[in-house]
Formats: C-alpha cells, structure tokens, sequence
C-alpha cells in the first residue's frame, strides 16, 4: 500500500471501531436507558453521524463537486443520497431506525473503495514492471571520467558507457565489451543474450557481467524503451466495445434508477398503499442496491490486468479493444521469413559424390565464396569449421548471376545452381530435400552439392498444435518464397493453408480474401516481422510483429507486439485475451443478476438495507476479487 492509502486504511479503521462501540451500545439497550425513548432515537443519530462523516467525508465533497458541475448521476451521489437518507429517517422516530444501516452503507462502500484501489494498484505493479526499463541517465566519458548526464542530451553517434548492473539507456552499437544481457523485462525471456563488439542493443535491457561502449544510433526519444513505454501508457485509452457499453450503460442506468427510487418512495404513498416511511425506506434501499459500482470498476480492471500480465510477458497490447479482438480470432495468417523460420539461411546438408569427403565439398565451397557478402555465402563461411587464408584465392568472381568462379590453389573452383551447371556442360543430379541447391565443381569434376534452407524455429510446430487445441479454424502462410519450399514449410508445420511465390501486394490480396471469409464476430489475426509485413498488419483484424525488439515499424504498424521471436507467444496471447474476457463478461452476468434480483426485493419490501450493503460492496468486491485473476497469466 502506498501512504495514501494507508491513511485510507487507517481512517476506516477508525470509523469501524467507533462505529462497533455505538452499534453495541444501541444493541445492548444502553442508549435507551441513557435517554429514554424516543431520546435514544436521537443519541443514536448523533453517535452515528460520527463514524459516516469520518468515513465518508470525501464522498459527500465529490457528490457536491459534481452535482456544482453538472454531472450528479454517479456512485457518490447514489450513496449521498441514499446514506444522508436513512440518517433523515430520525424524522420517523416511531419507525426502526435506520442510522446504524446509514453508517454502514458508507463505511463498507469505502471498504469497496479501498480494496478496488489497491486491486488497481496491483495490476499497475505488472506494468510498473514494464515502466521500470525507463533508465535515469546515461553515463558518457569526458577527460577520463565517467559523467551522469540526462539521456535526452545524448546525440546519435554518441559513445555511451554501461556498467554491470546498469540500464541499457539508448539503442545503438557494441564498440567495445563483451557482456550478457537481461532482456526479461521486454520479452519476458529469462535466458540472457550474449553481446560483443558489432552487435546491436537496444534500451531498456540490463548488463550483466562486463563493461559496454555503445555508440547511440537512434535520439533516446526514438529508442526502443521511450517507444514501448509510450505504446504501455496509452493502452487504456484505447477501450473495448464491452468497456465502452459499460461506461454508456452506467450514463443511462443511473439516472433512471434514481428516478425510479423516486417514484418508489413518493407515488406509493400519495396513493395511499402505505406509511411514508416505509416507501422512503424501500426507495433509499433500491438507491443503495442500483449502484453500478461492480460493473464499473471490475470490467475496465479485467482488461487492465489482462494487458499487463501479459505485459509482464513480453507481448504489448496497444489497446483493451485488440484485447477484445484477439479473443475472438479464428483464422491466423503468418509471414514466412522470421516469423515461422528464422529468417537465416543455414547448411542443412552436404552430398558429396562417391569416394569424396563432404569436408572437401565444404571446404572449396567456403574459399570460393570467401568475398561475397550474399547471405547464402555468409552461411557456406560460417559452416567451415576452419579458417579461409585467401592468399590461396585468385580470380574470384560471380558467374553470370548464376553462382561464383574462383581459382583456389591453382583449382578451379564453382559454386552454383543448375543453371550454371548447364552453363558449363557439366552433369550434376538434383536433390531429393527442399532447399536452395549449390553445386560444387573442382576443375570442372562435380564432386557434390550443398543443401541450404531457412530452418523452421524450434517452437512452430508447437504453436501450430496450440493454436488448433485453442479452437483457432485455420492457420494460414503467405510467402514470397518458391513453392516448394514453402509446401515442405507447411506440411512439416501443419498448416491448413499455404500460398507461395507472393509480392508483397499479393499478400494484402491474400488477406483481404480471408477476410472475406470470416463469419459473425470471428477476426483474422496476421503475424510479420512488423518491416517488410506493415500493409497486411495495418489491414487484419489484429496485427501481431513478432521478435520486435528495437523494431520501429512494427511497433507503429501492429496492434500486439511481442518482443521476441517465439511463435508461442501467440498461442498465449489468444489465450489471455480469452480468459480475460471469460472474466469480463462473468463479472456483468453476475453484477447484473445479483442488481436485478436484489432491486426487485427492494421494490417489493422485503430487502432491508444489509442486503442493499451485499447488493452493492459485497458484489463488487467479489467482481474486483474475479477481475485480478486475469493479471495471473501463468499456465492461463
């Protein structure tokens, strides 16, 4: 609890014990004996008084407040009316009176009060988490000296210092350093990431072991920390249409019940049905009981704890309305490329012909392609094992846009496709995997092929498998890729659908025909890498950029960023999007089931005001105690 709410605390604590010594006076017949009767009416009212006006003070300043501005039908003003009511009741001294249920009306629904700030509190605590990544400074040197300075006076190119256990401050390059880094609080991995010179870092995340020089690429104001704090802040701004009809809903139900309390305390009587009293009674306990309170605060608390547990995971939802959306997703639609491989090309194979080694495939291939900085080259180098001395390298060049020649001591090495096998008159025989194909030939001898494909990530199946166990219809992949490689892509996966050899105007065809499809509430979710993906993202139902850390476009683009590379993730933010409206629309079935039926008792005379009590507190705190468990995201 923060002090504010302790003195909160403290304050009803008072108001409960003094209001416990009246109420066992007043029981206990002492007041009546004290005073006589109807003296002891009048004692109780005085003695009463005390425990509401320390209790609800503020309550009675707010119901003032806003009926001075105009805006009187609210919570505070039902219990204003309805406690200051049961308190006027001393006017019927010959009825029951009713100051003991006028003190406790107020002091129970500040009890509500309380516990739903601190249930606020502590949905605000997994987000905290999140806003914790914002560093104080950032540490530059001058004349030798390690020196404080804010993180807005740092400029792009700048050289930073991090030290152990410091904040990453600003996005940028590793000049100089060997360290690893904490990145739980943005992707809520728990693994660390190695980092040496050349690797980009981006803000928020921690040093763990050595010191960092960082030369900034980006103005702190633009770095990835300031962009996902942003992104976290304005989140409960955009809300769900179940938030949005509650919030419309409370509008119009208030005045109409406190016109109807009206009418129940004044016509009845003036017909003659009955005693003032007893009328004003009923009207004062249907006031207590109409409160929408459970309503009110659970819903939007339900969404609020849905984003930040999930937060607290490393998946950033802009919006309780994407929250809405996610949970009634049907169809999912992926990129290929970084999203459900891991965008890398990587040797997955090495055939050499009969009598050869496959290190001598490897080996001739990687001195070939020693000056290419094409991806599939990079690959080739990085699985050779040994290193390439290139003073053994003469007369490197491409063939024709087909492959690379080069003479590697005084052979004459290429490195190709088909095509420049065909080129060179030279046999050569096709490969039963999918891939991309590189033949290897020695002095115009083929002595094998090297097989190199974009390797699916380890968790894609898996996230196949949970997004069809969560009742996910179809799971779709658009591509740019060849055909077959995808149709290999997409059996190994078990995928519902693939569509290959895509542009990206393709893509954003692909998905407005999907969507097409969709029935009633059911939404398309696609997920892209947030760069090249930021059309379809923009024109799904849901957009998710998946592993975007430091990834401007894909935190502008989707409407759910995850920030780091795990296709599981999804499955799990579907997940927590469901339970959290599981959640939600509990709490307005059982709000307004409980309203309703304790409205009708009232109405009728036979719920006394300890029942409006339940009708009102009891409700909402058991709605509020319903909402926190949609901050709880382990297992979901």
């Amino acid at each position: 609890m923060n002090k504010k709410q302790k003195r909160w605390r403290n304050r009803i604590l008072i108001a409960l014990a003094i209001f416990a010594v009246v109420f066992a006076l007043e029981e206990f017949g002492i007041l009546t004996s004290l005073f006589g009767t109807p003296g002891d009416v009048y004692a109780s009212f005085a003695l009463f008084l005390i425990p509401y006006l320390i209790a609800g003070y503020d309550v009675l300043y707010k119901a003032w407040r806003n009926i001075r501005r105009g805006q009187a039908f609210d919570e505070a003003f039902l219990m204003t009316v309805a406690t200051i009511g049961a308190f006027a009741m001393v006017l019927f001294p010959e009825t029951e009176p009713h100051m003991a249920e006028g003190a406790a009306v107020m002091l129970f629904y500040q009890v509500g009060e309380l516990f739903q700030s601190y249930a606020v509190g502590q949905s605000r605590k997994s987000i905290s988490a999140m806003m914790d990544i914002a560093p104080d400074y950032a540490n530059i040197e001058q004349d030798g000296q390690l020196v404080e300075v804010d993180p807005d006076e740092v400029q792009v190119g700048d050289i930073i210092v991090v030290k152990p256990g410091e904040r990453v401050p600003i996005d940028g390059i590793v000049t100089e350093g060997v360290s690893q880094l904490d990145t739980a609080a943005l992707t809520g991995e728990s693994v660390p990431r190695h980092v040496e010179p050349g690797a980009d870092i981006i803000s928020g995340c921690i040093n763990m072991t050595g010191m960092l020089h960082i030369r900034t690429t980006k103005h702190f104001g633009e770095s990835t920390v300031s962009r996902i704090l942003e992104l976290v802040e304005n989140a409960s701004e955009k809300k769900a249409r179940t938030e949005n009809f509650i919030t419309r809903f409370a509008r119009v139900y208030t005045p109409i019940v406190t016109i109807s309390a009206v009418v129940l305390a004044v016509v009845p009587p003036i017909l003659g049905m009955g005693a003032w009293s007893d009328w004003i009674l009923r009207g004062l306990t249907f006031l207590v009981v109409s409160c929408p309170c459970a309503l009110v605060i659970s819903v939007p608390l339900s969404f609020f704890g849905g984003i930040g547990g999930a937060s607290k995971l490393g998946i950033l939802v802009k919006g309780s309305n994407y929250l809405e959306l996610l949970s009634k997703v049907d169809t999912v639609v992926f990129d290929k490329t970084g999203t459900l491989t891991n965008g890398t090309f990587n040797v997955v194979a090495i055939h050499p012909e009969s009598g050869v080694d496959p290190d001598y495939v490897l080996s001739n291939a990687a001195y070939a392609e020693a000056f290419s900085d094409h991806p599939i080259a990079v690959s080739i180098r990085e699985a050779y094992s040994g290193e390439i001395d290139q003073a053994r390298i003469a007369d490197a060049h491409e063939e024709s846009g087909h492959g690379v020649s080069a003479q590697v001591d005084e052979h004459v090495v290429m490195v190709g496709n088909d095509k420049l096998m065909v080129e060179h008159g030279i046999d050569w025989h096709d490969c039963e995997l999918t891939g991309t194909i590189l033949h290897v030939t020695v002095d115009g001898t083929y002595v094998g092929h090297i097989v190199i494909a974009d390797v699916v990530k380890d968790d894609a199946a898996q996230t196949i498998r949970d997004l069809h166990a969560a009742g996910v219809a179809k799971c779709v992949m658009l591509t740019g890729d060849r055909r077959d490689v995808a149709e290999a892509v997409g059996k190994q996966l078990g995928l519902d659908e693939v569509h290959a050899q895509l542009l990206p105007a393709d893509k954003v065809s692909a998905v407005e025909r999907l969507l097409n499809l969709e029935h009633g509430d059911a939404k398309l979710a696609f997920v892209g890498d947030g760069i090249n993906d930021a059309p379809v993202l923009m024109r799904a139902d849901v957009g998710i950029a998946m592993g975007a850390m430091g990834s401007d476009a894909a935190i502008e683009a989707a409407d759910v960023v995850l920030m780091d590379d795990k296709p599981s993730k999804i499955s799990l933010a579907i997940r927590i999007a469901r339970k959290t409206m599981r959640i939600v629309w509990q709490n307005i079935i059982f709000a307004l089931a409980v309203k309703i039926g304790i409205l009708v008792l009232a109405a009728l005379g036979i719920a006394n005001m300890w029942l409006a009590v339940f009708g009102d507190v009891g409700v909402a705190m058991i709605a509020i105690l319903n909402a926190m468990r949609a901050m709880r995201v382990k297992g979901v």
